[in-house]
């Protein structure tokens, strides 16, 4: 497998799966069903462009489709997470219609049905940020910062920022960081619940990993009903409904051959102390 600029840290997850990192713009890694997909224009701080969508997008139906990967960690190349949207493309799709080219790769990977990670190493800046925001969990290298920028750059937020941004944080951060500049630094977010925790910048790949294998070990069916619940958490407002709302999918689940073999291993470890 080809190394990553400054991820020799991948070293960590063993017997590769494949390597994709002849890609231009995104640099792809999996192995035992972790996928880590790394934004690859590090002399751009890894800024989208409407090629890195297009990659994006037909690695994630690649790996979704064909099995090999069960959890998806996002990073950037070289000291930047992802400097926001070429300004190039950006002027260029100033039409109402053309501006949501901008926007495929981070939706792809926000409606994937598989569990994401943002492992933020740096810049994440603009529609950066929305692309760490469209994962399931955040987690903030020391040397992370986000910076809205919309407003200072002069245009109003887009790609569902402030509603992406306020659905992880709160009413009060959407405003301090999209009208006052507020700019957080990897601990400030995590104080705040934007990143889920942050860690030194060299332990940044190891924690995602962790973390990426565990939800990987799961059954596929499973988590991806899981996070299809998860989903729909925001329409529910008693208890009762909490409760429908997970009483299908879990009598489901207890009947796939997983929960099975489990109970029944349960049963003999039981019988044999008896």
């Amino acid at each position: 497998m080809t190394s990553t600029p400054n991820h020799s840290t991948i070293e960590a997850l063993p017997d590769p799966i494949g390597d994709d990192s002849a890609m231009s713009f995104l640099n792809t890694e999996v192995r035992d069903g972790v996928a880590l997909l790394t934004l690859n224009d590090p002399d751009k701080r890894n800024a989208i462009n409407l090629a890195m969508n297009d990659e994006i997008c037909d690695t994630m139906e690649r790996l979704e489709n064909s099995g090999d990967a069960r959890a998806i960690i996002v990073t950037g190349a070289g000291k930047g997470f992802c400097a926001g949207a070429d300004l190039g493309d950006l002027l260029a799709a100033r039409e109402r219609d053309n501006i949501h080219e901008i926007y495929r790769g981070f939706l792809r990977i926000a409606h994937s049905p598989l569990p994401t990670i943002a492992a933020v190493n740096g810049a994440a800046v603009g529609a950066g940020m929305n692309m760490a925001l469209a994962c399931d969990v955040i987690v903030a290298a020391e040397g992370a910062r986000f910076d809205s920028r919309f407003l200072q750059i002069g245009i109003h937020p887009g790609g569902g920022h402030s509603w992406r941004l306020k659905h992880k944080t709160s009413d009060q951060v959407v405003r301090a960081m999209v009208l006052f500049g507020e700019v957080l630094s990897g601990a400030r977010a995590a104080d705040i619940g934007l990143a889920w925790k942050c860690v030194p910048d060299a332990d940044l790949l190891p924690e995602c990993i962790a973390m990426a294998s565990r939800a990987a070990g799961y059954p596929p069916r499973l988590t991806r009903i899981t996070k299809h619940g998860l989903a729909g958490l925001h329409t529910i407002t008693t208890s009762p409904d909490a409760v429908e709302h997970e009483v299908g999918p879990q009598v489901a689940s207890m009947s796939s051959p997983e929960f099975q073999q489990l109970v029944q291993a349960l049963r003999d470890q039981i019988s044999s102390k008896e």
